[in-house]
């Protein structure tokens, strides 16, 4: 499921070939990376914690587009002509982020094979994984919609999986956000699964996620 697009070696040393136009950042949770209608000139690498994209419609209208770990570059459509973002990222837990520039960036991808190839791997892979969020809304039902986001949140990665994980900062709310139905959809789903043994969660909003047992019952039912 969700959703950092992981490569098998650490990006993190190639990028350090990349000296200039290029920053560490500390962000806190609630930090926003970029808004939407900015101008886009950077473009970023999560080296850990989790990031959220977002989008406001015309009318005012709010959905959650991706959750992104570590491994995942985001505002990358600066490096093929788009001049603003078309979407916002907000840190959704305390993260450490690279933001380089659009021209260092273009630089690096001509003149490193090694960080290029990584760098499409990443967007592939992830191009994958949003395609079968779009078909996970519109063919199944809203159960197992919550089960996959469950299982991305805790895995960012597919081959990443541990019987139990924790996620925390996670609230009933945000969830109804990322599946795309109400919060009381979301709490009662929630409290079948724990019901089942698959999650345990508590008020906070930190989740326990029995990867394995939700994927065999919820997922291969």
């Amino acid at each position: 499921m969700r959703r950092s697009a992981k490569v098998n070696v650490s990006i993190e040393s190639v990028l350090e070939n990349i000296v200039r136009s290029k920053d560490r950042l500390k962000l806190r949770k609630g930090t926003k990376l970029f808004s939407q209608g900015e101008e886009a000139a950077v473009i970023y690498f999560i080296e850990t914690g989790k990031v959220q994209l977002t989008v406001v419609s015309s009318h005012g209208k709010r959905a959650v587009l991706d959750t992104l770990g570590p491994g995942a570059f985001l505002g990358e459509g600066c490096l093929v002509g788009d001049s603003v973002r078309t979407s916002t990222a907000t840190g959704l837990e305390p993260s450490i982020v690279f933001r380089i520039g659009k021209v260092a960036m273009l630089e690096a991808l001509h003149g490193q094979p090694n960080l290029s190839e990584k760098f499409m791997t990443s967007l592939l892979a992830r191009n994958v994984e949003l395609e079968e969020d779009l078909r996970d809304q519109l063919f199944n039902h809203t159960e197992r919609r919550l089960a996959r986001a469950l299982l991305k949140l805790s895995r960012f990665g597919r081959h990443d999986k541990r019987p139990d994980t924790n996620v925390p900062g996670f609230t009933h709310t945000m969830l109804a956000e990322i599946v795309g139905t109400t919060r009381l959809r979301i709490s009662s789903f929630m409290n079948k699964f724990r019901k089942l043994g698959l999650i345990d969660f508590k008020g906070t909003g930190d989740i326990t996620v029995k990867d394995e047992l939700l994927t065999e019952v919820i997922l291969h039912d």
